[in-house]
């Protein structure tokens, strides 16, 4: 039963609406079109039926008294007093006809619950031949009863015998219920506008791009409460993150200041020897680690938004290229022009070529920019990763024992600076095998 249960509502949720407009309209709007069912099922079924048997029965009661009175009591040739009784007393028009047969049944309309009712009680009540007409003027009956010699012919009002003011019913609850919503969409609005403010401020902040300048905490307490603790988080971050720069630029001024008093303590000792040669080579290695570690904890965090133009970078990689003797192809789908920090974009994408440039011959780029996302994969023929170490290179210093990264030139920090700008820009990345026998690296970032 539990499994019914829990399938029953993946299916209800697979067709509701996704966003908090529709649904906050649903729970508006379903309780009230059940609601006005249930009434209008009620009414129908209930008071309608019943007025309406009610009215049939008195009817039904006038003209058995009225062929009472014909046949008990002595009359005129032309029945004017009954005539008379009939249309002053009891609101019907009567005519005395000769003994024809009665008409043929006429159709009957869709709805004909009026004409089973009467003729259910003229059935029941005079118990003689009869003939009904409910569809010719709508709002007149005509009714005949075969009698002794004669027919009766009876003209009745159409509310004398049915409950004719439903549509009235109907109309005041459509209206109600349109004056209703037409009151709650807008406040439903008012009331949704400060959420999605919310989620187009965090949406923006966490793709590393700047707040929109009019959002400020409004709407219900809760919400406000929201928008105040995301613009304290924010705070907080930036904070945080200044406080981090900062610090690191005093060590890293520190430490140039001590690896440059180094450098020139080697100057002057003027020797050629190995062992200067090497810590020589050790300053440079320090120094080249440094700015790499700077880079990363810096992140380009300041750098603001901008359009990047993919099919010029696409050009300044082939141009690296021949340089590098590589052979490198590039596609690109979609729009060229994407909404990133340029400068952290470009050396994220920099750090991914440079490491296929240094261990394969054939490298493939493509970009795909459709549905608010940019999808760049670069496929190499080099030795690849191990499936086992393809989350822990992407850890600062982390250097393979083999292939990739055993260059001396590499600090261990490329492919962190890489993931650390994809992730400040709302994206990641991964890697995977190459259809070129390689690795695969795969970028997504909203742009």
């Amino acid at each position: 039963m539990s499994l019914v249960w829990r399938k029953f509502w993946r299916t209800v949720s697979f067709y509701m609406p996704k966003r908090l407009y529709a649904r906050s309209l649903i729970i508006v709007i379903a309780p009230m079109i059940l609601l006005q069912s249930v009434i209008t099922f009620v009414f129908m079924e209930r008071q309608w039926q019943t007025v309406t048997n009610r009215l049939s029965v008195a009817v039904t009661r006038d003209i058995a008294a009225i062929i009472d009175m014909i046949e008990t009591y002595p009359h005129d040739a032309d029945y004017s007093n009954v005539v008379r009784i009939a249309q002053d007393r009891l609101g019907l028009k009567i005519d005395i006809l000769p003994p024809d047969p009665l008409p043929p049944p006429g159709p009957k309309p869709f709805f004909s619950y009026l004409d089973e009712t009467l003729g259910s009680e003229i059935t029941k009540q005079i118990g003689k031949p009869f003939w009904i007409d409910t569809v010719g003027n709508s709002n007149i009956l005509e009714i005949r009863v075969q009698l002794d010699g004669k027919v009766l012919r009876v003209f009745a009002k159409r509310s004398q015998a049915y409950q004719s003011q439903t549509h009235i019913f109907l109309l005041w609850m459509v209206g109600t219920s349109v004056v209703l919503m037409l009151i709650a969409i807008p406040f439903l609005r008012n009331q949704i506008r400060p959420v999605l403010d919310l989620t187009d401020a965090a949406e923006s902040f966490g793709k590393g791009r700047p707040t929109p300048p009019n959002f400020k905490p409004r709407g219900a307490e809760e919400v406000r409460r929201a928008g105040i603790a995301f613009i304290q988080m924010r705070e907080r971050i930036e904070r945080q993150i200044e406080q981090r720069t900062q610090m690191l630029a005093g060590i890293s001024h520190d430490l140039r200041t001590i690896l440059t008093r180094f450098r020139l303590q080697l100057a002057v000792a003027g020797s050629k020897s190995s062992d200067l040669d090497a810590l020589n080579k050790d300053i440079d290695d320090m120094q080249s680690m440094l700015e790499a570690y700077m880079s990363f904890a810096r992140g380009e965090a300041a750098e603001d938004t901008g359009s990047f133009d993919l099919t010029a970078y696409l050009e300044k990689l082939a141009t690296e290229a021949r340089l590098r003797k590589r052979k490198l192809t590039t596609r690109l789908t979609g729009e060229p022009e994407v909404l990133v920090r340029p400068n952290a974009f470009a050396r994220l994408l920099s750090n991914l070529v440079s490491n296929a440039f240094r261990h394969a011959k054939n490298i493939k780029v493509a970009a795909t920019h459709t549905r608010g996302f940019l999808t760049v994969i670069i496929d190499d023929d080099g030795p690849g990763i191990p499936v086992a170490q393809r989350e822990e290179v992407f850890k600062p210093f982390v250097r393979l024992d083999t292939a990739r990264n055993q260059d001396s030139g590499g600090t261990g920090l490329g492919l962190s600076i890489a993931r650390d700008i994809a992730r400040s820009h709302g994206g990641d990345i991964t890697l995977d095998d190459s259809p070129l026998g390689g690795l695969r690296a795969i970028v997504r970032v909203p742009a």
